[in-house]
């Protein structure tokens, strides 16, 4: 009976653990939200592509170096920064990695070459190789358990951001002027007190990085070195199917359709953010779903299902344009932080690392996707550019070949 009783009174505590069982939901959202504020000044640049390539004198080529610059930037530090916290944990990095933004968005605003729009680009790019790895470390401190929908809330902010940057260009920069960038200097101030009030908090929750003596062993499948290594190469290889697509519509959608439909610069910033709202709203689907059906599941619908509309995207009208855009955001959506969760369970115990290498390929597959479409453009044309795109998401048949990591019990359990 004593055996019993402390087993049960084990079991209890194990229940009732905040750090296993709690989802702080205000730090979720705010971590979502200082994710919204992030990327929103990150999407300015892109965002006023159109207007810096006429004042500039541009060529597309120019347009993928900038993009280069900054994705470059983000792809080297990330896994360096989620390298170095996983050993040296920096509670107030997020606020200083908002801070170097804000000061990219001055010197953007005052840029008056070619080269210091590259200086204002790779500060940006600074900026977030500091805020996604200690930022994912953070929501998976509050996950309580759900790393998929912890995720997935905090991957949902920095999409509606995403979204929102070409609207408020569209309003605000493009009718008025670069130096009218000045303006979100004041989401940056903002973000910058969220960012602090959630360092504070996991500076007193450190004890949260700490798990439970087996709970690792419970957490995911170990699989030989050789498997993992495999994984991963084929982790590696979906992000640069994902980001190649999706850099081809976030960076040259507007182009794209300036060029075919002949629509205004401003019209073309609004289909751009119907496109980038559909990303933010399919995101939230794909971690819960993930959590619920399995990683790999998700990873095969959100990836390889894009392949049927991106293929018939280059052929139809506007109207159907933007629809299948709207579908293929929706789908394309969840594919991160799918693969982020799945990466995290294959390598336990290296968060951060994981996290600055995923988002740190993202960055990078974005920028050098951007740079060769750019020269693909400037050679042959921006509507051949969609046209050799379109075949991208069908490398996502490689999800064949990834390991399950979850454990056996986990998956039957499902209904």
């Amino acid at each position: 009976m004593e055996v019993m009783s402390q087993a049960a009174s084990q079991s209890s505590s194990t229940q009732s653990d905040p750090r296993t069982e709690s989802t702080v939901m205000k730090i979720l959202l705010a971590l979502s939200l200082s994710h919204l504020i992030n990327d929103t000044l990150q999407a300015l640049l892109p965002s006023i592509y159109p207007v810096l390539k006429d004042s500039y004198h541009l060529s597309f080529t120019q347009i993928g170096l900038i993009t280069l610059t900054y994705q470059v930037i983000g792809s080297l530090l990330q896994p360096l920064v989620g390298y170095y916290t996983d050993r040296h944990h920096k509670p107030y990095s997020l606020a200083v990695g908002m801070s170097v933004t804000l000061t990219g968005l001055i010197v953007l605003s005052q840029a008056v070459s070619f080269h210091s729009l590259c200086l204002a680009a790779g500060m940006v790019g600074v900026g977030s190789a500091i805020f996604h790895p200690e930022a994912s470390r953070v929501a998976r401190m509050a996950s309580g358990g759900k790393h998929g929908f912890a995720q997935s809330l905090f991957q949902v902010g920095g999409n509606f951001g995403t979204s929102l940057g070409p609207l408020l260009a569209a309003a605000i920069i493009i009718p008025r002027g670069q130096g009218h960038i000045l303006w979100f200097t004041i989401l940056a101030f903002a973000g910058i007190v969220l960012l602090s009030r959630v360092g504070g908090w996991y500076q007193r929750n450190l004890h949260r990085l700490k798990p439970r003596r087996g709970a690792g062993e419970a957490a995911s499948v170990r699989l030989p070195r050789r498997t993992v290594m495999l994984a991963l190469g084929i982790l590696v290889a979906l992000i640069f199917s994902k980001y190649f697509y999706l850099i081809s519509l976030t960076n040259y959608y507007t182009f794209y359709l300036i060029d075919k439909f002949q629509v205004s610069v401003q019209q073309s910033q609004v289909f751009l953010f119907v496109f980038l709202f559909a990303v933010a709203a399919g995101t939230i689907i794909g971690g819960p779903v993930g959590d619920r059906i399995g990683r790999k599941l998700v990873i095969w619908i959100s990836i390889l299902g894009v392949a049927p509309f991106s293929l018939v995207l280059p052929h139809v009208g506007l109207v159907g344009t933007v629809v299948l855009t709207v579908f293929i955001g929706v789908i394309l959506a969840s594919a991160f932080s799918a693969i982020l969760v799945y990466a995290q369970e294959l390598v336990p115990g290296n968060v951060g690392l994981i996290a600055g290498l995923f988002f740190g390929l993202a960055f990078g597959a974005a920028g050098i996707g951007s740079a060769l479409l750019g020269r693909l453009a400037d050679h042959t044309g921006i509507r051949h550019v969609f046209e050799v795109s379109a075949y991208f998401p069908l490398i996502g048949l490689l999800t064949a070949f990834l390991p399950e990591v979850e454990p056996k019990k986990k998956r039957q359990a499902r209904p």
